[in-house]
């Protein structure tokens, strides 16, 4: 008969394991946030433009449109050859809005 496996050791080895892929998925949260510039933004308003893309991701095409923006911003394609610019990302939060609060 082998030797049985220490399985509580192997959990606790699987939640450092979690716990620091936590930590490096919060760091580098804030490094694409330095990355965009967005870290200029007031903490409230950064927060509300978050929400208002986590309503808005409810559309499929809003949502595709900006995994384009963000493949082009990891590609460093210069600003005039990716699709719209900020002020296209704020019309698409704002008529979101708009619609979320009609319907």
């Amino acid at each position: 008969m082998r030797k049985p496996q220490d399985i509580d050791a192997e959990i606790k080895a699987r939640k450092d394991q979690i716990k620091t892929l936590k930590a490096l998925r919060v760091r580098q949260f804030g490094e694409l946030v330095v990355a965009t510039g967005a870290d200029v933004l007031d903490h409230e308003v950064l927060a509300g433009v978050l929400l208002a893309a986590v309503q808005a991701s409810k559309q499929p095409e809003t949502l595709e449109a900006w995994r384009r923006k963000g493949a082009g911003f990891f590609q460093r394609q210069p600003a005039g050859k990716s699709e719209g610019g900020p002020d296209d990302i704020g019309a698409q939060l704002d008529a979101d809005d708009r619609s979320a609060a009609a319907g």
